[in-house]
C-alpha cells in the first residue's frame, strides 16, 4: 500500500501537476508571442499565438522537433502559394483545382511519412489555404501574407522554446528507457510461452509490434534535447530495432517446433526471464547457447539455433538500453527503415484532392460571398485530419469543437474583456481558457484530449487577438460559422468517399485470412535478411559457392534446394555453433517458414 501511494503522482484538483505546469507553459507562450508580435507590429499577431497552440507539446525536444518542421514545411506552403497563384491567377476554375491537387499530394507525402515529418507535409498544403486561397481576389498580396505569416510564426516559436527552457519543460528520454524496457519485459514473455509449449498469439505480437513502432518520432525529437540528444536518439533507435529483430525470432520459436529436451529448455527460459535491462549478459546455455551438448536431431538444431538467436539479440537490446540510460553512442548503430504502401497514400491523397474539390463546386454554386474562408478550413481541416489514425473522426470533432469555442471566444471577448485595450487585461483573461484547454489535452481520454486541442486552436483563430482587440459581434459570427460550415460540408464530402483508413481497418478486422497474410510476409522479409546476413558470412573456400547457390534459391522459393545446402553445410561444420551450422540452421527455418506462407497463400486461393 505504501508503494502504491508513493507512487500516485501529485495532483491538483485531481489533474496531475504535470499537466497544470504544461499548461501554464502554453499559456505564457502564448501571451508572450501576442506581446512580441504587438510589439513588432507584425500583420498577423494570431498566427504567433497559433503557432505555440500547434506546437504544445509535453516535452521540450518534442516541441523544437515539432518547430524545425514547421518552419520547413512553411516555406514549402508559401512557395507552392506564390506558384500557384502566378500559374493561375486569372482563372478562377483552375486555381481551385490547383488547390485541390496540392492538397491531395500534400496528404499522399503525409502518408508516406510519419511523426512530425507527416505533419510538415500537411502544414505545406494548409499554409497554401491561409495564404493563396484566402487571398484568392488579391493575388498581388500572396507573397506579403506569406512573408507576414513566415514572421509571426518565427516569433511563435521563439517564444515557445523561451518559455520552456525558463520552466524547465521535462525531456522525453527518461520515459522513453521505461517504455523501451517495459516493452523488452514483454517481448521476453512472449518468447518464454515458446519454451513452455504455448501457442503463439497473433494479437500479442501485432500489439508489440505497433508498439515499438509509434516509438520512432519521439526517439527521433530526443536529439534536441541536449548535448548528448543525438547519442540518445541513435541508442534509442537501436534498442527499438532490436526488439523488432527479438520479437521476430520471438515468433519464430512460437510459430514452429520447439523440440528441446527439457533440460536445455528451462535453462533458456530461466536465462531469459532472469535477463535484466541493466544486469550480466545472458547466461551461455549448455545444448543452447554455444556448450558442448548435442541435440537430437535437425529440427531441434534448428530450435536451438533460433533460442540462441533470441537470447543474442536480447543481449543487443539490453546492451543499447544501457547505451541510452548513460548518454553514450551504441555498440551498433541501426536504422529504423519505415516501410509506406504507395497505393494507400495515392488513394489517401486523391481522395483528399477529392473532398477539397467537392467543397469548392459547392462554395461556387452556391455564391457566397467570402466563401474563400470556409474553403480555407476545409482545406485545413483535411490536411489535420490526414495525420490521425481517423480523419473522419477527427472532422467530427472539429464540428463539435467550433460552436464550443464559439461561446468560450463570445464569453471572453463580450462579457470579461468587453471593449478592453489593456494588454496585461487580455493576458489575465484568456488564462482560465487556455489553460483550460491545455489541460485537457493532457487527457488520457482520446476524445477529451481532441476536444482541448481542437478548442485551443479554434478560440485563438476566432478570437483573432490584434493591437487594438477590435470587438465585433458580426465578425466572430461570420467566422465560427465558416468554420462549422466547412467541418459539415467536409465530413459530408467524406460519408460520400470514405477515408481510406477507416476501410482498411474494417477490413483487416473483419478478414483473419488478411492478417495471416500479413504476418506471413513479415515472417518471410524477416527471416530472408537474417539469411542473406548470415550467407555473407561464409568463408571463401569450396562451401563459398554454396551461398551463391542459395540465394539462387531463395530467389526462386526452392526450399528443397535449400534443405540440401543446408544438409550439406551441416555435414561440412566443424562444430556445432561454428558459421556452417549457422547458416545450416537459418535455411532451414526459411525453407520452413516459406513452405509455411505457401501453405496461407493456398487457403487464400481456395477460399
Amino acid at each position: 500500500m505504501v508503494a502504491t501511494i508513493a507512487d500516485k503522482p501529485f495532483t491538483v484538483a485531481k489533474i496531475p501537476i504535470n499537466s497544470w505546469t504544461f499548461a501554464i507553459r502554453v499559456w505564457l507562450a502564448m501571451i508572450l508571442a501576442l506581446f512580441v508580435s504587438f510589439w513588432l507590429q507584425l500583420e498577423a499577431p494570431a498566427s504567433a499565438a497559433l503557432t505555440v497552440g500547434i506546437l504544445a507539446e509535453p516535452t521540450r525536444g518534442q516541441a523544437l522537433d515539432k518547430a524545425g518542421f514547421r518552419l520547413l514545411g512553411t516555406i514549402v506552403g508559401v512557395a507552392a502559394s506564390i506558384a500557384i497563384t502566378g500559374l493561375f491567377s486569372q482563372e478562377r476554375d483552375l486555381i481551385l483545382a490547383a488547390f485541390a491537387v496540392w492538397i491531395g499530394v500534400c496528404v499522399f507525402a503525409a502518408n508516406l511519412l510519419d511523426g512530425y515529418r507527416a505533419y510538415a507535409a500537411v502544414l505545406s498544403g494548409y499554409t497554401v489555404a491561409l495564404t493563396a486561397t484566402q487571398q484568392i481576389d488579391n493575388p498581388q498580396q500572396v507573397f506579403e501574407s506569406g512573408m507576414a505569416r513566415g514572421a509571426a510564426i518565427a516569433v511563435g516559436i521563439l517564444s515557445i522554446a523561451v518559455i520552456n527552457t525558463l520552466m524547465s519543460a521535462p525531456d522525453r528520454h527518461t520515459r522513453l528507457v521505461a517504455q523501451l524496457a517495459a516493452i523488452r519485459r514483454r517481448v521476453r514473455g512472449f518468447a518464454s510461452a515458446a519454451f513452455r509449449g504455448e501457442p503463439g498469439n497473433s494479437t500479442t505480437f501485432l500489439t508489440l509490434l505497433r508498439e515499438i513502432v509509434t516509438l520512432r518520432p519521439e526517439i527521433a525529437s530526443v536529439a534536441l534535447e541536449s548535448r548528448s540528444g543525438s547519442d540518445r536518439s541513435v541508442a534509442a533507435r537501436s534498442a527499438a530495432v532490436g526488439l523488432v529483430a527479438e520479437l521476430q525470432a520471438a515468433r519464430i520459436l512460437n510459430s514452429g517446433p520447439f523440440d528441446v529436451d527439457n533440460t536445455a529448455c528451462d535453462q533458456a527460459r530461466a536465462a531469459l526471464e532472469r535477463a535484466d535491462d541493466s544486469g550480466l549478459p545472458a547466461q551461455r546455455l549448455p545444448g543452447i547457447v554455444g556448450g558442448q551438448k548435442r541435440v537430437r536431431d535437425v529440427e531441434t538444431e534448428n530450435s536451438a539455433w533460433a533460442a540462441r538467436e533470441l537470447l543474442r539479440r536480447d543481449e543487443e537490446v539490453r546492451q543499447d538500453l544501457l547505451a541510452l540510460r548513460s548518454a553514450r553512442w551504441p555498440l551498433r548503430a541501426r536504422r529504423a527503415p519505415l516501410y509506406r504502401s504507395y497505393r494507400i497514400a495515392a488513394e489517401s491523397g486523391v481522395r483528399a484532392a477529392l473532398w477539397v474539390a467537392i467543397a469548392a463546386i459547392f462554395y461556387v454554386w452556391a455564391g457566397w460571398p467570402a466563401a474563400s474562408i470556409s474553403l480555407s478550413f476545409v482545406m485545413l481541416i483535411a490536411a489535420l485530419g490526414a495525420t490521425t489514425p481517423n480523419p473522419r473522426g477527427f472532422t467530427a470533432i472539429a464540428l463539435v469543437g467550433t460552436p464550443i469555442a464559439a461561446i468560450l471566444t463570445g464569453i471572453l471577448e463580450f462579457i470579461i474583456l468587453n471593449g478592453a485595450d489593456a494588454f496585461p487585461l487580455l493576458a489575465i483573461a484568456t488564462a482560465p481558457f487556455m489553460v483550460g484547454a491545455a489541460v485537457l489535452m493532457k487527457s488520457q481520454n482520446l476524445l477529451w484530449s481532441a476536444l482541448g486541442r481542437v478548442n485551443l486552436l479554434f478560440m485563438i483563430i476566432i478570437l483573432a487577438p490584434s493591437n487594438p482587440q477590435t470587438y465585433n459581434p458580426q465578425t466572430l459570427l461570420f467566422t465560427s460559422l465558416f468554420i462549422a460550415a466547412a467541418a459539415a460540408l467536409l465530413l459530408a464530402a467524406q460519408t460520400l468517399i470514405p477515408p481510406v483508413s477507416d476501410e482498411k481497418r474494417r477490413i483487416g478486422a473483419q478478414d483473419s485470412r488478411a492478417l495471416a497474410e500479413m504476418l506471413s510476409c513479415f515472417d518471410q522479409s524477416t527471416i530472408l535478411r537474417l539469411c542473406d546476413a548470415k550467407l555473407m558470412q561464409v568463408p571463401d573456400g569450396p562451401l563459398a559457392p554454396l551461398a551463391g547457390e542459395a540465394r539462387a534459391a531463395i530467389v526462386e522459393r526452392d526450399t528443397a534446394t535449400l534443405r540440401a545446402i543446408a544438409h550439406r553445410l551441416r555435414e561440412s561444420a566443424p562444430q556445432k555453433d561454428s558459421i556452417e551450422a549457422d547458416v545450416a540452421a537459418c535455411l532451414v527455418l526459411t525453407s520452413n517458414i516459406v513452405d509455411r506462407s505457401r501453405g496461407v497463400d493456398s487457403s487464400r486461393e481456395a477460399s
